[in-house]
């Protein structure tokens, strides 16, 4: 039985290791804390089945000088933090360009293509459908002209993609969720995204399948990982793990991991908050405001707010400026009650410059793999890319070409 080590517990790292574990490895998953309390948990809860077009930095003056003068909540940055970025966001803002997005799109929409498949099987054998509601979410707009240029982009979606949305017009949406103010222009309902009272719980209950099924999970340091004569050693408090083969899943982590073994691969490090509310209003289904950079849903602790991105440094201390800001667009939506945590909760978006993730066999180092930097969507890709690098580990055909994956890009 060929046998691997899993380095990170989150929705990518034990997609991972549930798929090889379907192929007949032995696996065991490591990580600092137990599964799902990083990244995955922090998201906004949605499959997205719609997002067939990964985020490009903008390119236009206008939009540029929004973010450098702090007039847009999408996009927050720390100038003392700047000269960390630089690098990666010249290349992000190079692969930005039409043409190379272009093949982006089309890269990123082929594992779109099987997210929510890939995890209506998890959801299914791991018994989570109480998590799980698929009625899609409603993105939100405040002027008339904001919601007829999107209207134009869901139309060519749907004709490219096969993607499924509504338009409701500003009494559609405000019969749809009546405690919305009621002068808004309308809505987009996106159809096919599958939302999540509690993404963490999902991470949970994927990981009890993985152990259900002979898997096991340990607390470990992956920064400790070592080649030795026989394939890769970490240690845990169980004492060293050795195993021919080892997958770095640690997201926005893994290239400091991957230094230490000679690979230097940018990412575009985005820091996100989130804030529970309770004893307002209650909406049906999560909201995206366009305008203010920012969704909110119903999970199991209350309503979510859910930030944008923020460039700072990695253990630069909250800033709740973004949060703030979001929170006061919302309070002129709904009755948004109480925040329920005394602090917000932050994590990091592990974002590639080409905004593909990182997939494939190290290039130098036999029986070393990697799985990461799906950007804003490593909860809805993790099943999707966890099954394709299984495939490739296990000599099957890939389902998906992995070609424009490969770390050997960078």
């Amino acid at each position: 039985m060929r046998r691997a080590i899993v380095l990170g517990g989150g929705m990518v790292g034990v997609s991972a290791a549930l798929h090889l574990q379907q192929r007949g490895w032995s696996v065991t998953l490591v990580d600092r804390r137990e599964p799902g309390r990083e990244t995955s948990y922090g998201n906004a809860g949605m499959i997205q089945a719609e997002a067939v077009r990964p985020y490009p930095m903008p390119r236009d003056l206008a939009s540029l000088l929004k973010i450098a003068t702090g007039r847009t909540n999408d996009v927050r940055y720390s100038l003392s933090s700047l000269h960390l970025h630089i690098e990666p966001l010249l290349r992000y803002w190079w692969h930005s360009a039409p043409k190379r997005h272009r093949e982006a799109i089309e890269a990123w929409a082929r594992l779109i293509a099987y997210a929510t498949a890939e995890h209506d099987i998890l959801i299914r054998e791991a018994h989570a459908d109480n998590l799980i509601r698929r009625a899609g979410y409603r993105a939100l707009f405040r002027d008339r002209a904001s919601l007829d240029l999107s209207i134009k982009a869901a139309e060519e979606d749907q004709r490219e993609f096969g993607v499924n949305f509504r338009v409701l017009s500003g009494s559609e949406l405000a019969k749809a969720e009546p405690i919305l103010r009621d002068d808004l222009p309308g809505a987009i309902h996106w159809l096919d995204t599958w939302t999540v009272s509690d993404p963490g719980a999902l991470v949970t209950a994927y990981a009890d399948l993985f152990e259900r099924l002979g898997g096991t999970i340990v607390l470990g340091d992956a920064q400790s990982l070592q080649q030795t004569a026989t394939g890769w050693s970490v240690d845990t408090d169980s004492g060293r793990l050795d195993a021919p083969d080892a997958v770095v899943t640690l997201g926005p982590w893994s290239p400091d991991l991957l230094h230490k073994f000679g690979y230097r691969i940018p990412l575009v490090r985005k820091r996100g908050y989130h804030m529970h509310y309770s004893g307002g209003a209650s909406l049906d289904l999560p909201l995206i405001d366009k305008s203010g950079g920012y969704a909110m849903g119903p999970m199991a602790k209350g309503i979510r707010i859910t930030t944008g991105a923020e460039l700072t440094g990695p253990d630069a201390l909250a800033t709740p400026v973004q949060l703030a800001s979001a929170e006061a667009s919302a309070r002129e939506l709904i009755d948004l009650g109480k925040r329920v945590e005394p602090d917000p909760w932050f994590g990091t978006r592990p974002c590639t410059p080409d905004m593909l993730p990182v997939l494939g066999r190290a290039p130098r180092h036999p029986g070393l793999w990697m799985n990461f930097g799906h950007g804003h969507q490593g909860f809805t890709l993790g099943p999707a890319t966890g099954r394709l690098l299984a495939e490739i580990m296990s000599g099957e055909t890939p389902a998906v070409d992995p070609t424009p994956y490969r770390p050997e890009r960078f």
